[in-house]
């Protein structure tokens, strides 16, 4: 028995509850730090205190450890943030059933070697006078690994929540058929929202907060009032089931999309429709958004592209020419121009102001499957199943030559930053570089002895690392064409190959459940990360080259440390496989997309989830983050392209397509998206505010 628990004992229960509720507030005003973390590491003091006054003030009490971390030093505060992270995390548990603590602690602190944490456990399992379930290993999740907390009170699956602009509510949407109104800082449940007779699957807040709008398979919307929690409306207009809804800036106009294929425009003020969006006849299969941001372009495989004005929701004109489904898109630097590559063997330029076709670019004797644009807009690279590639003069629409060198179809090109130099795949198990001036092939890369997957250039364009089927990667010397190493670690695929920005480290992810970290200086393998239980789909590495992100099959992201090759913390919640990850301009921020239909936003210095997405009806394929990082976009089979607000976890439009989108790009201006689909067709995009009633 521990003194505190001693002194306890001495006192009458009045006394001891006033003790229990102000004696960790008295030792930190009192500057009596090291007295403050023996208290909060007594698990007697901890059981009283969960057992007299709950979990929540038990949580409180380590957030005056932190305010007057002055007075611990930063093992203490270590030791102390464990054991909060390990009291939040299990919230749920215990305030259904507070004599769980023992084995909450237990099976997720059991891994910290620090003297404090061991000494707490120990009291924990001296502390049991009845049968119990100790955890023998920590096979729980750790604090700091996933979420923060658990929010239960939903009978069946939820499919949404958003969080108000103050981020001290939440509401989530449920198959129950509820919506739930959560304190965010305490985890309570506020109050339960009833109304709709089907599974509600989005819900969105209005920059106010006083406003909810929820989007349910009864073909309808709901407004409600965030504060009385009674419904103020419903938004009756659509003929199927209505999957996704987002609400304008202003807050007075909302945009819903629907099973029937349509997107609607609400105003909110008035809760009528303003104006259903319709277009493609097909399916979607790239977009781009020009550099100004006012226009977006879409391609699909009903044989055309589309330049939609978005602010007003209408499409503006259709681009017709091709005679067969558009496979890329891509839009010159400043904007004006577009090319679109197609199954009918041309490439077509067009005029993004006007939607005038500039020009057909006709030679290729195969389907067109890839274009890129060189960074002085003046040249184009087109790559085709013909084996092929076609430098191209943009300004005068002419074929300035032909590559040939390949012995199967090429499947991607990308230029180097100085325009110089081009790398193409191909499915001849070979990569190409080429002197985009002269149209030499430099050289050719062989040694893949099956299909290159992936390919990266170092950021001074000197050094590139293909990924292959082969089991392998090749370090390259772009200029010399020499093959400086062969990596042969990977027992299977690789999927995928990320290069840092100082170009001195690359991570590699593999169908052996592993990544391996490269010296790409010496070409040697430095580490291998493993934790995954299944194949890795993809890696992202932060813009400061100390974290990594990878994405697997087995449902996890994973954070890990590049320079010391450890895992930092899971980030678990998907309940399907990670397709997608990308990580945000300030590092702080990752957006993971996943089988299990959603998205969700990550704290990467926490490890913890800050909001999931919801809105696709199926599979979520790629993700990309604005510039600025306050936009993300996605991607998904369900035929949708969806826009999200990061600051606010909102989704902000929806477009959809007739076919499966399987990729999708942010350019630079930070409106301008651009997705490719099942069907080849491309689709240009472009964010604006929607202004109700125009």
């Amino acid at each position: 028995m521990s003194k505190f628990k001693e002194r306890l004992k001495k006192l009458s229960p009045k006394k001891r509850l006033y003790a229990l509720e102000t004696l960790p507030g008295h030792l930190a005003e009192s500057v009596q730090g090291e007295r403050l973390h023996q208290l909060l590491t007594d698990f007697d003091f901890i059981e009283a205190k969960l057992d007299a006054l709950g979990v929540q003030a038990l949580i409180e009490d380590y957030d005056l450890a932190r305010i007057s971390d002055v007075l611990l030093s930063e093992w203490q505060t270590g030791t102390l943030g464990l054991i909060q992270g390990t009291i939040r995390k299990s919230a749920h548990i215990l305030e259904k059933d507070k004599t769980e603590l023992a084995g909450q602690l237990l099976g997720r602190l059991l891994d910290f070697e620090m003297t404090d944490i061991q000494g707490l456990l120990e009291q924990a399992k001296q502390s049991k006078d009845s049968v119990w379930l100790r955890p023998l290993r920590a096979n729980l999740e750790r604090p700091g690994e996933g979420c923060l907390r658990t929010l239960t009170g939903h009978t069946n699956s939820v499919r949404a929540v958003a969080i108000a602009p103050d981020g001290k509510t939440a509401i989530s949407a449920s198959e129950d058929k509820t919506l739930k109104i959560w304190d965010t800082e305490t985890g309570t449940e506020v109050r339960t929202l009833t109304g709709h007779t089907e599974s509600v699957n989005a819900v969105a807040i209005a920059p106010d907060g006083k406003t909810a709008i929820s989007a349910s398979w009864d073909k309808t919307l709901k407004i409600w009032d965030t504060e009385t929690g009674t419904e103020v409306r419903t938004l009756i207009g659509h003929t199927n089931r209505v999957q996704a809804v987002a609400i304008a800036p202003d807050g007075k106009t909302a945009i819903s999309s629907s099973y029937d294929n349509t997107l609607k425009i609400w105003d909110t003020e008035r809760g009528t429709e303003v104006r259903t969006l319709t277009g493609h006849t097909n399916r979607v299969n790239a977009v781009a958004i020009a550099p100004d941001g006012k226009r977006a372009i879409s391609a699909s495989e009903d044989n055309t592209l589309k330049i939609w004005d978005t602010e007003r929701g209408t499409e503006v004109r259709t681009l017709i020419g091709h005679t067969n489904r558009v496979t890329a898109v891509a839009i010159a630097p400043d904007g004006k121009t577009a090319i679109s590559a197609s199954w009918d063997k041309t490439l077509k330029i067009w005029d993004t102001k006007t939607g005038r076709e500039v020009r057909t670019l006709t030679g290729h004797s195969d389907w067109v499957e890839a274009v890129a644009i060189a960074p002085d807009g003046n040249t184009a690279i087109s790559a085709s199943r013909g084996n092929t590639l076609k430098i191209w003069d943009t300004e005068r629409g002419t074929e300035v030559r032909t590559l040939t060198g390949h012995s199967g179809g090429v499947e991607a090109v990308t230029i180097a930053p100085d325009g110089l130099t081009a790398i193409s795949a191909s499915w001849d198990s070979t990569l190409k570089i080429w002197d985009t001036e002269t149209g030499i092939e430099v050289r050719t890369l062989t040694g893949h002895t099956k299909s290159v997957d992936a390919v990266e250039i170092a950021p001074d364009g000197l050094t590139a690392i293909s990924a292959s089927r082969d089991k392998t990667l090749k370090i390259w010397e772009t200029e010399t064409g020499t093959e400086l190493r062969t990596l042969t670690s990977h027992t299977s695929l690789v999927n995928a190959v990320a290069i840092a920005p100082d170009g001195n480290t690359a991570i590699s992810a593999s169908g052996d459940n592993t990544l391996k970290m490269w010296d790409t200086k010496t070409d040697t393998e430095v580490r291998t990360l493993t934790g995954h239980t299944s194949l890795v789909t993809a890696v992202a590495i932060a813009p400061d080259g100390l974290t990594a992100i990878s994405a697997s099959w087995d449902s996890t992201l994973k954070i890990w440390d590049t320079e010391t090759g450890t895992e930092v913390r899971t980030l678990i919640g998907h309940t399907g496989s990670v397709y997608a990850v990308a990580i945000a301009p300030d590092g702080n921020t990752a957006i993971s997309g996943s089988s299990d239909e959603t998205l969700k936003i990550w704290d990467t210095e926490t490890g913890t989830e800050v909001r999931t997405l919801t809105g696709h009806t199926s599979w979520v394929t790629a993700v990309a983050i604005a510039p600025d990082g306050k936009t993300a976009i996605s991607t998904s089979l369900d035929n949708t392209l969806k826009i999200w607000d990061l600051l606010t976890g909102k989704e902000i439009a929806s477009f959809s397509g007739d076919f499966s989108f399987k990729c999708c790009a942010i350019l630079p201006d930070g409106v301008t998206v651009v997705a490719g689909d099942a069907s080849g067709r491309v689709h240009f995009l472009r964010l604006e505010e929607v202004s109700g009633g125009r």
